[in-house]
């Protein structure tokens, strides 16, 4: 059995508990024992798996792999300290603010010799999965993506680009490389509404 330990415990963190808890049958995750899990909150027991402190998480040699579902702006540093505890590391999307930042972890991860994932999961998903079937083989002449949701923290999940950065590698991953062309950003403070406007260019533009 493969040791792990679950960071954070917002609706991703969750999720992962309650998946590790319960494997599906004979998928990679039976092989997969949850030892705990580490929140700044006080939580003592989430549905049997017991929480721990990062010290004892980063310490223990039982466990192998860290599933990282924190906010966005902790990403690199909580990846770092569980790289450098030796231990696998697989860390919701994104994995950190900057593409430096990014390739110096996957660069860390290599020199240890440790598995660096970074899971974007609405790929999996088979809505997701019926899209890009639905435009295989077609050329994008033009195209809209809207998606809404709460007004963030940015403190925790960074500049806005980041909070959407999972719906924009939907795009990425039907269409191939895109090139910013213009971007604007609306606040409104005294109603709590932000909205940002981005406009893209495929290759073939």
């Amino acid at each position: 059995m493969f040791g792990t330990v679950v960071v954070g415990v917002g609706i991703a963190g969750l999720a992962r508990i309650r998946d590790l808890m319960t494997p599906m049958p004979s998928s990679p995750s039976e092989h997969l024992k949850l030892l705990g899990f580490v929140s700044r909150r006080s939580f003592g027991n989430i549905n049997e798996a017991k929480q721990i402190s990062l010290e004892d998480a980063l310490r223990s040699e039982d466990i192998h792999a860290a599933f990282i579902s924190t906010e966005n702006r902790s990403h690199e540093e909580t990846i770092r300290m569980f790289l450098e505890a030796g231990k696998h590391v697989l860390v919701e999307y994104p994995m950190a603010l900057s593409a430096k930042a990014a390739h110096e972890l996957w660069e860390m991860a290599e020199q240890k010799g440790k598995v660096l994932h970074v899971e974007h999961i609405e790929l999996l998903t088979e809505e997701y999965k019926q899209l890009k079937k639905e435009v295989a083989g077609k050329d994008l002449v033009k195209g809209t993506l809207h998606f809404t949701g709460h007004v963030l923290d940015e403190n925790k999940t960074g500049f806005p680009a980041f909070s959407g950065i999972a719906r924009l590698t939907w795009l990425i991953d039907l269409f191939g490389d895109l090139t910013v062309t213009s971007a604007t950003r609306e606040k409104q403070k005294d109603k709590n509404y932000s909205r940002m406007t981005v406009h893209f260019q495929t290759t073939n533009k």
